[in-house]
């Protein structure tokens, strides 16, 4: 039976490809702001692009917090992608402004203490033996990256009612996440649809997990 995805529309995102890469991926996308159909699909997809305080502003207006976190309560699988993972931290720091996040994960977002910023361009990822999302990819497979910022700890020390998280990390200037896998809520730094083959398996064993 085809998994259906909502893909959540809160003006911060670069819709159109994620859309395709989770059809060709099998699943049954709608691009949506609509509480009730984020909250009845399968899973759920929060893209974002760009600085930190706008995507959320953008998310808080549709109230997009709130959705991830009923559906969280209720187990149903979430998917950050770029800012849209770094929004699920508590905290993002851009040019010395804080900014509240969802809070879904302890730790901050920052700058990446590198020479040359933004981080665009493939880059290899160190993933966790028992990982969903890499399954069947080696070590040398290379995911595409464009940012400046990320979260560089982590800092959850008990999952409560999710399962342990699994870690997966890159380097640009030091080691920084670049995938989080924790129960129902997963998140990538880098842009899976903009990664190839290598994104479109990725993005098939999310919706084959769902």
């Amino acid at each position: 039976m085809t998994k259906t995805v909502a893909l959540l529309d809160y003006g911060s995102g670069n819709l159109h490809s994620a859309q395709r890469a989770l059809i060709r991926a099998g699943a049954e996308v709608t691009v949506t702001a609509d509480p009730e159909i984020a909250l009845a699909a399968d899973g759920l997809v929060v893209p974002g692009v760009g600085a930190y305080a706008a995507c959320m502003a953008g998310l808080r207006a549709v109230r997009g917090e709130r959705i991830i976190g009923k559906r969280l309560a209720g187990a149903r699988p979430v998917l950050g992608i770029c800012v849209g993972m770094q929004i699920l931290f508590a905290r993002g720091v851009e040019f010395g402004v804080e900014t509240e996040g969802c809070a879904e994960w302890p730790g901050t977002v920052e700058r990446l203490p590198a020479p040359i910023l933004p981080h665009m361009g493939w880059n290899t990822v160190s993933a966790p033996a028992g990982s969903t999302l890499f399954a069947g990819m080696d070590s040398e497979t290379r995911f595409y990256f464009v940012h400046s910022y990320a979260a560089r700890t982590w800092e959850l020390t008990d999952s409560g009612p999710l399962a342990p998280a699994e870690l997966t990390w890159a380097d640009h200037g030091g080691p920084f996440l670049a995938a989080v896998e924790n129960g129902p809520l997963s998140a990538t730094q880098f842009h899976p649809e903009k990664s190839g083959d290598a994104g479109a398996q990725l993005l098939r064993n999310w919706v084959n997990s769902l």
